[in-house]
């Protein structure tokens, strides 16, 4: 049987859903429809950015519904759904516009402290991170230290019942919202860099912690450097064993690539992109569908979805078995970033010229220009400026080949 469009509601090309995946994704909907706020959805619609207080209320919503976690295990609250179900929330969620939780405590942090934290340990942080009370980040990459992570050098120096650490961490997401952050910090200098690093929970508000924004090609603070002096962190906030952080590192790493295929929104994107190009009026994109050039451009996009959909929906089968992502989330990470770029580049191609100047305060709330749609001429410049860094975060694209090389091809 072949496959649908992507807009069918299948698995793969030998499976519908049962009935009761069809009544489960029906309940999805209903839900999305009626308690997914209309003016997040507007904002959404509009490119405009949900603020923290909203991203945290539609996460409290979700939390409160009990679908704020799907891949956590039923003992720490998740939902306990099948791969298909999360398949089916996934992509109802993409469709509509709705924002995933904000995955560094979710998706990030939750899954090493399930697998490596102490019993206190998940005591103390899970509960907060799944109402959505606590927001966490990322402090991984340093200045000197991206893509070859194990060079990084911030030092954690054991003193008493504390560390003293010392150090900065760059290209940090989000971090000025930030209550903790989960950091990677030397710990030993005397071995092999990738086994003197250990895995350390940081209070943002302690003393020595400072923070300074950088602004993005879009013109928004979306990341920042966070620099650590002589901060004391209670030795009870390390993971595991002291110099084994590299190992639970790889696991936080691989759950972050799977995340970033983004498929179901780059479903969304995909309608939008055959909506404007199939307009008839005079607008921004008209008539692109008669322009065979671009149609066979959308065509190749939609399969490489398509495929990207197939690889995703394995790799969610073998989590829901248990088993950590390997490899197959660095290919899963390389094509979903790369499709989005591509994506983008259509957006780029249909807007022409007219998406060349823009003002990145029309894209803030409380701007009285003009309104901004999905796929706008203006719109189109900033998104594809700001995801110019997909193939860069989570580990840099040429780092996931190599990643590949080794683990699937043996080289």
């Amino acid at each position: 049987m072949a496959p649908g469009p992507l807009e069918s509601r299948r698995i793969d090309v030998n499976a519908d859903f049962t009935a009761e995946e069809l009544a489960f994704e029906s309940e999805v909907r209903e839900f999305l429809s009626a308690e997914f706020p209309g003016e997040y959805r507007d904002k959404v619609d509009a490119n405009i950015r949900l603020s923290k207080d909203e991203l945290v209320n539609w996460q409290k919503i979700l939390y409160r519904k009990g679908w704020a976690a799907p891949n956590w295990p039923q003992e720490y609250g998740g939902t306990g759904w099948s791969a298909t179900q999360k398949y089916i929330f996934a992509t109802e969620m993409g469709l509509i516009g709705a924002p995933e939780p904000v995955p560094f405590g979710m998706k990030m942090v939750a899954p090493v402290l399930m697998a490596y934290g102490s019993d206190e340990q998940k005591r103390r942080f899970l509960p907060d991170i799944l109402e959505s009370n606590v927001w966490w980040c990322q402090g991984y990459s340093e200045p000197n230290a991206g893509s070859d992570l194990a060079s990084l050098k911030m030092s954690a120096v054991r003193d008493g019942d504390d560390y003293i650490v010392n150090g900065s961490k760059t290209w940090n997401t989000y971090g000025q919202y930030a209550d903790w952050i989960f950091c990677l910090v030397r710990t030993d200098n005397s071995v092999k860099k990738q086994e003197g690093i250990s895995f350390l929970l940081i209070d943002m508000h302690s003393a020595g912690v400072s923070l300074k924004s950088i602004y993005l090609l879009d013109g928004h603070p979306e990341v920042n450097e966070i620099f650590f002096d002589d901060v004391r962190v209670p030795a009870n906030n390390l993971i595991g064993e002291e110099n084994k952080g590299w190992t639970y590192a790889k696991v936080l790493l691989t759950h972050e690539r799977t995340n970033i295929s983004g498929v179901p929104r780059g479903k969304r994107r995909l309608r939008a992109l055959k909506r404007i190009a199939s307009d008839t009026d005079d607008g921004f994109g008209s008539n692109m569908m008669e322009n065979s050039t671009f149609k066979n451009k959308l065509a190749e996009t939609e399969i490489e979805l398509q495929a990207l959909e197939y690889v995703e929906l394995r790799t969610l089968a073998a989590l829901s078995v248990g088993k950590a992502p390997g490899p197959e989330s660095s290919i899963l990470k390389i094509v979903g970033t790369e499709l989005a770029q591509k994506m983008d580049e259509l957006f780029v191609e249909l807007a022409a010229y007219n998406c060349l100047p823009f003002l990145p305060e029309q894209f803030e709330e409380g701007f009285q220009g003009n309104p901004v749609g999905p796929g706008t001429a203006a719109s189109s410049a900033l998104v594809y400026f700001n995801n110019r860094k997909l193939s860069i975060f989570g580990g840099s694209n040429e780092i996931q080949r190599n990643i590949i090389s080794k683990a699937v091809l043996g080289l």
